[in-house]
């Protein structure tokens, strides 16, 4: 059920307070786009600078705006199960299609210690869930095994967004869990190859400025159309790569506030992109063909 473009929504600020005008822009901007799910409140989206009031009303608002017109999958995970637990009870109770949940970062537990972790989550809501696998970023890989262990144990455990890198550990995890656990990329620039081991889909930071291009990959992909797939792949893979030039989500941000969708205001410890990093976005996306402001 959460197959296709789901997009990692940036939060856009103004004066260090949520924009609530740009947000609606940017929400329809992306259902014009032909997106299928918006995933407020994770990584993309700033979620470890925002308070748990603004997480929360984040989430209620993003709800209300969509009026059910494509999912909701709301970023709940923390380092607390006992706060991912109650950020996920809340976005249940906003009316979210899904949680997305990420591995508990900083305090690295075993693998089972996250299938514990991840199994009082699951059980704490009625929702479906998608885990997110990122041990760049958290410190800890959700192995297959430990995975599958999980899904046999709840029902409500559907997919998982794989931000691993590592196709061959992706190629275990499908071979494990086959059409019991969606995979969707959790990496622009491996799209392509995810869908060709059997994943079904991306949560994208590039579909924040370019839904309707990122959702047409995987549209061409279905269909069959492996050329116009892959020729389209190849010509956002710059893009993809530009949108990694510094850590998610400053170039993202900088590129919508180039487009003239928000401004491109972070809040501490992330800063805006240098002037070097920014000229190199720039001449992407002016190479793709991205009108900017």
């Amino acid at each position: 059920m959460f197959e296709g473009v789901n997009t990692a929504l940036i939060t856009p600020f103004r004066n260090n307070v949520i924009d609530h005008k740009a947000l609606e822009g940017l929400i329809e901007m992306q259902i014009a786009g032909g997106i299928d799910g918006i995933v407020p409140m994770g990584t993309t989206g700033e979620s470890p600078t925002m308070s748990f009031n603004e997480h929360k009303e984040f989430i209620k608002e993003v709800v209300r705006i969509v009026n059910k017109r494509v999912k909701v999958i709301a970023g709940t995970g923390a380092n607390s199960t006992e706060e991912a637990v109650c950020l996920s009870r809340s976005a249940e109770d906003s009316g979210v299609d899904g949680v997305l949940l990420v591995n508990p970062y900083y305090n690295k537990p075993t693998q089972r210690g996250l299938v514990a972790h991840f199994e009082k989550v699951a059980r704490s809501i009625e929702i479906p869930v998608i885990l997110y696998n990122i041990p760049g970023r958290t410190g800890v890989n959700f192995l297959p095994a430990g995975v599958k262990e999980l899904i046999g144990r709840v029902d409500n455990v559907v997919a998982m967004k794989e931000a691993s890198g590592d196709i061959v550990q992706m190629m275990h995890l499908h071979e494990l869990c086959g059409d019991d656990l969606t995979i969707l990329s959790g990496d622009d620039n491996l799209l392509l190859p995810v869908l060709s081991i059997g994943g079904k889909g991306v949560i994208s930071v590039l579909s924040n400025i370019l839904p309707a291009d990122v959702k047409k990959v995987v549209t061409l992909y279905n269909e069959g159309n492996l050329e116009g797939a892959r020729e389209l792949f190849y010509r956002l893979l710059p893009l993809c790569r530009a949108m990694f030039i510094e850590t998610n989500p400053i170039p993202i941000k900088a590129a919508m506030e180039m487009a003239g969708y928000c401004e491109g205001t972070l809040r501490l410890p992330m800063v805006e992109i240098s002037d070097e990093n920014r000229d190199i976005l720039r001449r992407a996306l002016t190479d793709y063909g991205v009108k900017l402001s």
